[in-house]
C-alpha cells in the first residue's frame, strides 16, 4: 500500500460519514495488522468530523480494562456533550451495569449483561444523534471489556436509521474467522471493511520524502523497507533516528541508522497488539531456536504460529527472527529480571537437551545467572575454552566465574580458578589476587598439584610473594617424579624462565630433566633456553635464526605469551633489537585483536626497550606509556620496572627531568630489586641521577646492578651494561683511572655480535686516553653503532667526536661531524645533546639550521660505491683513510666525490647531506 491507497481509506470513512449525517446509519470496521495506522485513520476522520457537520465522541479499547466491566463505555458517555439529566442518568445506569457484571462473572456467567441496562445507554447515546450528528469511534476494539462489545453492538443494530456513523479499529491476530457481532454489523449496504496494510517499497519511499526529501528517501527506501516490512510506525522511527543523527552530527548520514526510536516504536507495536504477541517476541529474544518456542513459552503450539505469523506480517519479523538486533535488545531491556532468568533458565535446558554449542547454552545460564545442574558447570568450562582460544576473554572470565560459583566439587572449583587466574591475566594480573589465599589453601590441601601448582607460584612471583612461591616450587621439584607428563613438562619450562627472571629462586630449583611432549611446549621450551643462553653467555650468531623460527610459528593462543616473550627478549638482548621491532608491532597487534590487553600492554612493554635500544627516544618513551596506560602500574607487580625503566632512560635522554621525577616518585615493590625487572628500574634510575649530577647516587645504582648481575650468573652486556655507565660517572666523578679498568672489562665481553655494546664502551675508553688519539676511537666507534642501529648512542659519540676535533684545532671536521651529530640528536629529541652543540662548541651553527632539500632527493641518485663513500666523506674522513676503510686507492676516491659533487649540485664535502648516512645499510 502506499500514501494514495491511504488517501482512498480516508475518503471512504468521509462518505460513511456523509451517508450516517443523512439519516443512513453507517458502521466501519477498520483492521490491519499492529502500527499499520489505524487510530492515525481513526484521529484523521475525529478530526474531519465537525467539517462534516458531525461530533466525534471516542474511546479507546487497553488490555489493562478487558476485566473492568463497561469500562470502555464509560469512555463514551465522559467524552460526549451529554445534559445534566442524561449525564446522572448515564452514570446511574454504568454503576448498575458494572455491579451486574461483576456478579455475573462470580456466577459464571460471563454472557450476561441485563438488555434494560444496555437499552438505556443506547437509548442516552441515540436521544443525543438527534441533536448531533454523532461519529462514535473507538480504537483497539479487541481490547474492549465484553459488557461494552455487546453495548456497541447493540447500539450499531439500531443506528441504521440514525445518523450515527459507528467506526471500530481492530488489530489483526491470525483470526480464522469474525466474531458473530461483527459479521451481523458488516453485512453489505450497513457496514464496511477497511483493511489497511503496510506500505510497499515504493509507499514507504513516498512516506519518507514527506520527512527527509526525495533524494535520502530514494537512496535509503530499500534498506528502511527491509527493516520494518513496511510498517509505518516503524518506518516513523527509523526517520526519527535518521534525523536526530543528522541533528548531532551536523550532517545527513550516508547510512540507515536504527537507534533509540525504532526500538520504541518495535515495544509500541508489540504493546498494540494481543498480549501473546509480546510474550512471543520476548521468547524469540531469548532463544533462536522458534521450533521450541512453545516448550519455552510452556504455551499452544497453534498461538505461537499464529503470533509469529502476526509479528512477520507486522514488520517486525521476517524468516522467523526479529529483522534488527536493536529490535530484540528492545523487547528484552523491558522484561522483567526475574521472569527473563526464568525463560533463559529453560532456555539453556533446551539448548543442552537439543545438543546446541556449549557457547549457546552457556550464554542462556549466564542470563539466568546459575547453573545447577553438573552439566551446566561442564558446559561452562567447554564454553570459556572455546571462548579462550578466539580471544574472547571477557566472555570466557564470565563462563568461568559463573561455573567457580555454581561448583560443588572442591576440587573441580579449584581446576576452574587456576583456569580462571590464566584468563584473568590476559585482562588484568592484579585480579588474580583474589584468588591467591584460596589456591594457597587448596595446595595445603592436597587439590592443588601440577600445573595447576606451577600457575599458582608464577601468580605469586608476579605479585612479589617470592618466598611463598619458592616453597611451592621446591615442593614441586621434590615431588616431581609422581607428576604426571604435562606437569612435569611444566616444571621442566619453568627452570629457564626463573633463570631469566628470578634468578634467586632458581638457583635452588633443579627439576628432573623431561622430554615435552607438544610442539607448543618445545617451542616454549625453546626459546626459554635461548633467553638464559644470551643472558649467561656470550650471544652465538645462530640464536637469531633460531628465536626468529620459534617466532614465525607462533601465534597467542592461550599458552604462548611465555615463548614470545622469551624470544623476542632474547633478540632483543643479544643485539638484534632490529629484528625484534616487526616482530613486536605484529604481536601488538595480534593481543589487540584479541582483545588481551595485559598481553598487549607487555609486549609494548618489550617494544619501549626494543625501541630505546635502537635510539628512538619518542618511541621508546611512547611505547612504555602506551604499556602503562593500558595497565595501570598497579597491575604490574614486580614486572612494573621494565616499561618505568625505559619510560625514564627515554625521558633522561631527552632532557624531560621533571616527568622522570614523577615516575620515579612512583611506589615500587621492594621485592622488585631480586628480579631481572629491578635490573633496569636500577640502570633507569642510576641513568637519572647522572644526567642531574647526582654522580654518587648513579654510581651506587649502577654497582649494585653489578653485584646483582655478578651474582645471579646474568652478566650479560647485552642485558644491563652497567660497567659503562659507572665508568662514565666515575670519569665525571674525577676517577680516569677505575673507569678505564671497567671499560676494558666491558670490552673483553663484547663479541662480534654486540656492536652497540662494544660501541658506547669505545666512546667511554676515548674519554679516558689523551686528546690526540680520541678521534680514532670515537671513529671506530661511529662505525660499530651505525650498524648497530641505536641513532641515540650513535649521536652521542659523534658529538664526542665534534668536541674532540674541535678541541684539536680541526673546525672543518668539527662542523661536518657536529652537523651529522645535530641531525641524529634531532631525529632522537635528544635535547641535552643539542645543547651541547649549540652551547659548549664554538663552530657556526648556521651551516646545521639550513637544510639542503636539494640534496635530499637527489642522493637516491648515487650508486652503493658512491653512497658508501660521500657517508664517510661527509662525517669528516679524510680521501687516505676512506682508501683504506673501503679498500680503495685514493684515486678512486677522487673520482667517486667527483661525481658525487657532480650529482648533488655541492661543491665540496662540507656541503655534503648530513642525513646521508642514515641511507646505508652498512659502512665496512
Amino acid at each position: 500500500m502506499g500514501l494514495v491507497e491511504r488517501d482512498k481509506a480516508v475518503a471512504g470513512l468521509e462518505g460513511l460519514l456523509t451517508e450516517a449525517v443523512a439519516g443512513r446509519g453507517r458502521v466501519a470496521m477498520i483492521t490491519g495488522t499492529v502500527g499499520t495506522g489505524k487510530s492515525e485513520l481513526l484521529h484523521t476522520l475525529a478530526d474531519r468530523a465537525v467539517d462534516f457537520g458531525a461530533l466525534a465522541v471516542t474511546a479507546s479499547g487497553a488490555h489493562a480494562e478487558r476485566n473492568l466491566p463497561l469500562a470502555l463505555l464509560s469512555q463514551l458517555f465522559h467524552d460526549a456533550p451529554l445534559q445534566d439529566r442524561e449525564r446522572e442518568r448515564a452514570m446511574s445506569l454504568l454503576h448498575e451495569g458494572t455491579v451486574a457484571a461483576l456478579a455475573a462473572d462470580n456466577r459464571d456467567d460471563n454472557e450476561h449483561i441485563d438488555v434494560q441496562i444496555v437499552h438505556g445507554l443506547c437509548t442516552i447515546l441515540l436521544e443525543l444523534a438527534e441533536r448531533y450528528p454523532l461519529a462514535l469511534l473507538v480504537d483497539d476494539v479487541h481490547q474492549a471489556d465484553r459488557a461494552s462489545v455487546v453495548c456497541l453492538a447493540y447500539l450499531a443494530r439500531r443506528a441504521r436509521f440514525a445518523p450515527v456513523l459507528v467506526a471500530f479499529t481492530q488489530t489483526e491476530f491470525g483470526r480464522s474467522a469474525e466474531p458473530s457481532w461483527q459479521a451481523e454489523l458488516l453485512r453489505p449496504g450497513h457496514g464496511s471493511r477497511v483493511k489497511l496494510t503496510p506500505l510497499t517499497g515504493l509507499g514507504v519511499q513516498q512516506f519518507a520524502a514527506e520527512t527527509v526529501g526525495a533524494e535520502v528517501a530514494e537512496r535509503l527506501a530499500g534498506q528502511w523497507y527491509q527493516l520494518t516490512g513496511g510498517n509505518p510506525l516503524l518506518v516513523s522511527g527509523l526517520l526519527e533516528d535518521y534525523q536526530t543523527a543528522t541533528e548531532e552530527t551536523g550532517a545527513a548520514p550516508d547510512e540507515v541508522v536504527v537507534g533509540e526510536r525504532y526500538a520504541q516504536a518495535v515495544v509500541s507495536c508489540l504493546r498494540r497488539g494481543e498480549p501473546q504477541l509480546l510474550e512471543v517476541a520476548r521468547g524469540v529474544a531469548v532463544l533462536a531456536d522458534t521450533e521450541a518456542l512453545d516448550r519455552l513459552l510452556r504455551t499452544d503450539a497453534g498461538v505461537v504460529a499464529q503470533a509469529m505469523r502476526a509479528l512477520t506480517t507486522a514488520g517486525i519479523f521476517t524468516l522467523g527472527g526479529f529483522r534488527h538486533p536493536v529490535a530484540a535488545a528492545a523487547v528484552l531491556s523491558g522484561f522483567d529480571q526475574d521472569e527473563r532468568a526464568e525463560l533463559h533458565r529453560r532456555a539453556a535446558v533446551l539448548a543442552y537437551d537439543g545438543g546446541a554449542s556449549a557457547r549457546v547454552v552457556a550464554e542462556h545460564l549466564l542470563c539466568a545467572k546459575e547453573a545447577s545442574e553438573a552439566w551446566g558447570v561442564a558446559a561452562l568450562e567447554d564454553a570459556a575454552r572455546q571462548a579462550l582460544r578466539e580471544g574472547q576473554v571477557e566472555s570466557a572470565v564470565s563462563y568461568l566465574k559463573l561455573a567457580w560459583r555454581a561448583c560443588t566439587d572442591e576440587r573441580q572449583k579449584i581446576k576452574i580458578m587456576t583456569t580462571l587466574v590464566r584468563a584473568e591475566w590476559r585482562v588484568n594480573p592484579s585480579s588474580s589476587s583474589s584468588y591467591l589465599p584460596e589456591l594457597a589453601g587448596a595446595l595445603d590441601k592436597g587439590f592443588l598439584q601440577g600445573s595447576d601448582a606451577v600457575i599458582l607460584a608464577k601468580a605469586l612471583l608476579w605479585h612479589g610473594q617470592l618466598a611463598e612461591a619458592e616453597v611451592i616450587l621446591e615442593h614441586l621439584a621434590a615431588t616431581g617424579v609422581d607428576l604426571d607428563p604435562a606437569a612435569a613438562g611444566e616444571l621442566a619450562m619453568t627452570r629457564p624462565w626463573l633463570r631469566c627472571s628470578y634468578a634467586p629462586l632458581a638457583q635452588h630449583f633443579r627439576p628432573a630433566p623431561v622430554t615435552v611432549s607438544t610442539v607448543s611446549a618445545s617451542r616454549r621450551l625453546e626459546a626459554a633456553n635461548a633467553l638464559s643462553t644470551v643472558l649467561s653467555d656470550t650471544p652465538s650468531e645462530s640464536v637469531a635464526g633460531v628465536v626468529e623460527r620459534i617466532l614465525r610459528s607462533s601465534r597467542l593462543d592461550e599458552m604462548s605469551l611465555d615463548t614470545v616473550e622469551s624470544a623476542l627478549l632474547t633478540l632483543t638482548y643479544g643485539g638484534h633489537a632490529e629484528q625484534a621491532a616487526p616482530w613486536c608491532d605484529l604481536f601488538i597487534e595480534e593481543a589487540h585483536t584479541r582483545r588481551a590487553p595485559s598481553r598487549q600492554a607487555r609486549l609494548s612493554a618489550i617494544r619501549a626497550e626494543v625501541a630505546l635500544r635502537l635510539g628512538d627516544l619518542p618511541g621508546a618513551a611512547r611505547h612504555a606509556r602506551l604499556a602503562l596506560e593500558i595497565m595501570p602500574p598497579s597491575s604490574w607487580g614486580v614486572a612494573v620496572g621494565v616499561p618505568l625503566a625505559s619510560l625514564v632512560t627515554a625521558c633522561t635522554a631527552m632532557g624531560r627531568f621533571e616527568e622522570v621525577a614523577e615516575w620515579l616518585d612512583q611506589p615500587v615493590p621492594e621485592t622488585m630489586f631480586q628480579t631481572r625487572y629491578g635490573l633496569h628500574y636500577l640502570h633507569a634510575r642510576g641513568r637519572y641521577s647522572m644526567a642531574t649530577g647526582h654522580l654518587p647516587l648513579a654510581l651506587r645504582d649502577f654497582q649494585k646492578c653489578g653485584e646483582l648481575m655478578t651474582t645471579w650468573e646474568l652478566d650479560a652486556p647485552g642485558l644491563v651494561a652497567w660497567r659503562t655507565d659507572a665508568a662514565e660517572a666515575l670519569l665525571r666523578m674525577g676517577r680516569p683511572d677505575q673507569a678505564r679498568r671497567l671499560i676494558e672489562d666491558q670490552l673483553g665481553r663484547c663479541g662480534k655480535d654486540m656492536p652497540r655494546v662494544h660501541g658506547s664502551a669505545l666512546r667511554l675508553l676515548a674519554a679516558t686516553s689523551q686528546l690526540r688519539h680520541r678521534p680514532m676511537l670515537l671513529r671506530q666507534a661511529a662505525d660499530l653503532l651505525q650498524s648497530g642501529a641505536d641513532r641515540y648512542e650513535h649521536s652521542r659519540v659523534l658529538v664526542d667526536l665534534t668536541e674532540a676535533y674541535h678541541a684539536l684545532g680541526e673546525s672543518r671536521r668539527a662542523g661536518m661531524i657536529g652537523r651529522r651529530a645535530r641531525a641524529l640528536a634531532e631525529e632522537c629529541d635528544a635535547q641535552p645533546l643539542l645543547r651541547r652543540l649549540s652551547q659548549d662548541i664554538g663552530w657556526d651553527d648556521k651551516e646545521t639550521a639550513a637544510a639542503q632539500p636539494s640534496v635530499t632527493g637527489s642522493a637516491a641518485m648515487l650508486s652503493d660505491a658512491e653512497r658508501r663513500v660521500a657517508a664517510l666523506a661527509a662525517i669528516g674522513y679524510t680521501n687516505r683513510e676512506i682508501s683504506d676503510k673501503l679498500y680503495i686507492t685514493v684515486s678512486t676516491v677522487e673520482q667517486h666525490l667527483t661525481r658525487i659533487y657532480r650529482k648533488l649540485g655541492v661543491v665540496g664535502r662540507t656541503d655534503l647531506p648530513a642525513h646521508l648516512e642514515l641511507d646505508l645499510s652498512a659502512t665496512v
